[in-house]
């Protein structure tokens, strides 16, 4: 067969992902911390870009003195009344000094005695309030600007090391172990590799943890647990031979193996639950009462409230929704300017066309924003009215298919979205949950549903009776929970709940040191 070279016209369809199209899908997963970070990059670069005022109207006029006097407009001669009648309001048109006069509310010498010259509203005060940092004289000003800044832990130990440490080479040292304490208060760095790059010994960068950790907070620099425990039971004297053999088998304390610590500790059962007692009331994080970082509030994207009709009323937060417009006026004002092909005409066309893609773009996440919403509602409405224990089991896919949307979209919007609902603020990913078949051939159980049951039917359960999986299985099943002993463990090791044997050994000494 020969070959030859021909031409063929063929239609076909793909899908192009342009940057404006990745954009907008970036733009779906964004929360309103990175929208609003994102926003003030493109106003900046963007001339015809601005941020939408919440003031409202601008630019209308205070009302004039004399027309909250009813003396008509402004520059127009006062009236004068037409009959000096005996009424004190004269039908409203006295002016202000006259009613001062009738009404005898003139208090220029009441204090006759002061022998000083008045001096109205207080102008030292004023002068200092109007000469502080903000603005103008009348201006309002931010209260946060006059409260003092949280201390931190090592602002908080830097004032106390003068108090222990004397030598200059012990102030460096302690400077360097200030430095090497995490968040917690707990010693992170190694002692020789302190002293090698300090140039001293081991021994005295030891004489100097050792005043460090009499310092406040107690159990400050220690570099474990047992560590941190000691030092606060040693500030209270009460560091024991007793108490020095249950901090060095903390594990067996975790496993709550009571009869091994009874027998390591040479005690009987009233010493050891005084101990455990007075161990609980350590503070194992001595650091964290400190100000380690900014805490920021999570602010919901969506408001659910129950509605009149008895439904549920769906709104986007708008503290969360970026305000931007495109500025039309500017744009005509210097298109005009600009010739024709210019550089600076094509420039501005760019910007308007990124600028009304911006805006389309925003107002289109808005709107999947909602209607994603709306569906989850819908599908949780009796979570919403009786509680957990009535969530349904529901996936992306139930919401894309109902909204008409890919799963892929309804992912990026659930993803770091907060709802604030009558129950509470959840994320909306805590709303698609894995379905759990029933026991009678009914409808499915959420597994959310499941692990709340789980966690109250421990909470209920007694120290003479506490319930193995394998009971939690049988009560389930009752309930019409089809669930097997593996999954029951599994659910329980994730909500960080032990053993039966070992929630039985802490409920039977929790007993025992509540009735001593």
């Amino acid at each position: 067969m020969a070959l030859s070279a021909s031409l063929v016209l063929r239609q076909s369809q793909s899908l192009v992902m342009t940057p404006q199209l990745m954009q907008s899908i970036q733009l779906l997963q964004m929360t309103h911390l990175e929208l609003n970070t994102f926003i003030a990059q493109e106003v900046e670069k963007n001339p015809l870009l601005e941020f939408a005022s919440n003031d409202g109207e601008t630019g209308s006029e205070a009302p004039d003195a004399g027309d909250l006097y009813g003396e008509g407009p402004a520059g127009a001669e006062a009236q004068e009344p037409a009959s000096d009648s005996g009424d004190w309001f004269d039908n409203g048109s006295a002016k202000p000094e006259q009613l001062t006069e009738r009404l005898g509310a003139d208090f220029e010498n009441v204090f006759q005695d002061d022998g000083a010259e008045r001096r109205p509203d207080a102008p030292e005060l004023m002068s200092q309030w109007k000469s502080m940092p903000g603005g103008e004289a009348g201006e309002s000003f931010d209260l946060d600007d006059f409260v003092a800044g949280e201390v931190t832990l090592k602002e908080h130990l830097t004032r106390q090391a003068p108090f222990v440490l004397t030598g200059p080479v012990e102030h460096l040292v302690g400077q360097h172990l200030i430095d090497q304490l995490d968040e917690n208060g707990y010693l992170q760095g190694d002692l020789d590799e302190t002293a090698e790059r300090l140039g001293t010994d081991r021994t005295l960068v030891e004489a100097t943890l050792s005043l460090l950790q009499t310092l406040d907070p107690p159990g400050v620099f220690a570099r474990s647990l047992s560590e941190c425990l000691a030092i606060q039971l040693a500030q209270k004297d009460r560091l024991d031979p007793a108490m020095q053999a249950l901090l060095s088998h903390l594990e067996l304390l975790a496993k709550r193996d009571f009869a091994s610590l009874r027998k390591i500790c040479g005690v009987d059962d009233e010493d050891l639950l005084d101990m455990m007692g007075e161990i609980r009331a350590l503070n194992p994080r001595p650091g964290s009462g400190f100000q380690t970082g900014v805490s920021e509030a999570i602010l919901p994207d969506i408001v659910v409230r129950e509605g009149s009709d008895g439904g549920w009323l769906v709104e986007l937060n708008p503290d969360t929704l970026p305000r931007v417009l495109v500025n039309q006026t500017y744009f005509q004002a210097v298109s005009k300017a600009a010739p024709r092909g210019s550089e600076d005409q094509a420039f501005l066309s760019e910007c308007l066309q990124t600028a009304n893609w911006l805006t389309r773009s925003l107002d289109q996440r808005a709107r999947t924003i909602l209607k994603v919403a709306t569906e989850i509602v819908r599908q949780q409405d009796a979570f919403l009215r009786h509680g957990v224990d009535h969530l349904r089991p529901l996936n992306l896919k139930t919401v894309a298919d109902a909204i008409k949307m890919h799963e892929s979209t309804v992912s990026r919007v659930t993803s770091n979205k907060y709802m604030l609902t009558p129950r509470g603020l959840f994320e909306l990913k805590y709303f698609f949950t894995v379905s759990i078949s029933s026991a009678e051939g009914g409808d499915s159980h959420s597994a959310e549903a499941v692990r709340h049951r789980i966690r109250m039917l421990i909470e209920r359960e007694s120290p003479d009776a506490v319930l193995s999986d394998d009971d939690i299985v049988l009560s389930l099943k009752n309930g019409g929970v089809e669930l097997a002993r593996r999954t029951v463990a599994k659910y329980r090791e994730a909500m960080n709940i032990p053993s039966s044997v070992q929630r039985r050994r802490e409920k039977r000494a929790l007993a025992r040191l509540a009735a001593c």
